[in-house]
């Protein structure tokens, strides 16, 4: 693991793969990112105010995303992760930066019964357990949300001593992609879901918080969270690990250097509702010479 200053970082970066910068809107350089769903929007508005290059911003379940890229699929010059595993274990890519951390919550519509009932629960997953509730979810071969959402409960038995809390809340039809599962609230398809808190902050839906020893966002309980653990369809296991965020910068364009820079700098993140630690960016991995210089 390389780890650098926050000043060396923002002023050398460098990967070489392939060149996807090319011209947008007004003569404006264009550079195509990709992101996990939880970032579309931070992306989308907030980064594209901190940098002159056009974002061509593409979102998807950090695991398809993934896949897209190691498939030859897609070939953005800049991705962003929802799970840093997924570079080396899905892309296979050398080195990443480690940008912002999440965590869990149950986000819920305070204007239905469902909602409610949520809202008001002791314990909080009490009401998940019948019909009284419409729950949503991700899909965990998807996104990490989805795997997450498994990890949250299955540590939630334990902590409750509920066994068998996993089988009694969830079920098959819960699932919606990441970029869409909160818009169902105002679909009325689903009352409450299993988001990162900063889903709910940027809808300002109203959440129930979660132990820290269950909500995957605190590193002191990392030894916790890794007696999770989710096997995906091509075998890769994914162990439950505090939740952070990464980020890839894949060819040396100019254009690609200055939004990469904005990426790292993790401003366009905290007011989405992540958390960017005094320690971020982290570089991670078999950083190029241009960024150790």
């Amino acid at each position: 693991m390389a780890r650098r200053t926050r000043r060396a970082v923002l002023t050398a970066l460098g990967s070489g793969i392939a060149a996807t910068a090319g011209c947008g809107a007004f003569g404006r350089e264009r550079v195509d990112v990709l992101v996990a769903g939880s970032l579309q929007k931070a992306a989308s508005e907030t980064l594209q105010t901190q940098t002159d290059v056009e974002l061509a911003v593409e979102a998807r379940g950090s695991v398809q995303a993934a896949r897209l890229v190691a498939d030859g699929k897609r070939d953005p010059a800049i991705v962003a992760l929802a799970d840093p595993t997924l570079f080396n274990r899905v892309m296979n890519t050398p080195w990443h930066a480690v940008v912002a951390s999440n965590e869990m919550v149950l986000a819920y519509n305070p204007e239905t019964d469902g909602g409610t009932r949520v809202a008001e629960a002791e314990p909080w997953y009490d009401p998940l357990r019948g019909d009284s509730v419409s729950l949503g979810r991700t899909d965990p071969t998807l996104d990490p949300l989805g795997y997450r959402t498994l990890f949250v409960l299955a540590l939630a038995a334990d902590y409750y001593d509920e066994p068998g809390l996993a089988d009694a809340v969830l079920s098959p039809d819960q699932t919606y992609p990441e970029t869409q599962l909160l818009a169902q609230f105002e679909t009325g398809a689903v009352n409450a879901a299993f988001v990162y808190r900063s889903m709910a902050v940027e809808r300002d839906y109203p959440f129930r918080e979660f132990p820290p020893e269950i909500h995957l966002g605190d590193p002191t309980y990392a030894e916790q969270y890794q007696t999770t653990s989710y096997e995906l369809p091509n075998g890769t296991a994914i162990t439950g690990n505090p939740i952070e965020y990464g980020a890839v910068r894949r060819d040396e364009q100019e254009a690609t250097r200055t939004a990469f820079e904005a990426v790292l700098s993790g401003d366009w993140l905290a007011p989405h509702g992540f958390t960017v630690r005094q320690a971020y960016p982290r570089l991670v991995g078999d950083v190029p010479s241009t960024v150790t210089q």
